[in-house]
């Protein structure tokens, strides 16, 4: 079974090596999705649960939302296109959250990077 938790963060960046307008300094509304699949829990307190919402949020806060919310990107991910912000978003993620499944990192409202258990991206993982 899957689970899936949607948040949001605030964030700037420019890409240096685009040939547009991307190439100024620029800031985006980003929404987040992460899913994790497992079994249902038969005890505890997740006990009916893949996982416990709150503790998938307490988690993902502290690893990926508290570093990049309302930060410049380009002092955190070297180039910072919405497929490596992503991937450095698994890196965080994935040892910690071993049921990751997949990110999904809406850039703006029509434009998103999705990156999945057993991409190449996600193989060293």
């Amino acid at each position: 079974m899957q689970i899936r938790k949607h948040f949001r963060f605030e964030a700037a960046h420019s890409l240096p090596s685009h040939p547009g307008k991307c190439a100024r300094m620029h800031g985006h509304s980003y929404r987040l999705e992460v899913a994790i699949s497992g079994t249902l829990h038969r005890d505890g307190p997740a006990r009916g649960m893949v996982e416990d919402f709150d503790a998938l949020e307490a988690l993902v806060t502290a690893e990926v939302l508290d570093a990049l919310d309302h930060r410049t990107l380009n002092d955190i991910v070297e180039n910072p296109t919405a497929e490596e912000i992503a991937l450095w978003m698994w890196r965080r993620l994935q040892p910690k959250l071993s049921s990751l499944e997949e990110l999904v990192l809406w850039e703006t409202p029509s434009a998103c990077v999705v990156l999945k258990r057993g991409d190449p991206s996600t193989a060293s993982e």
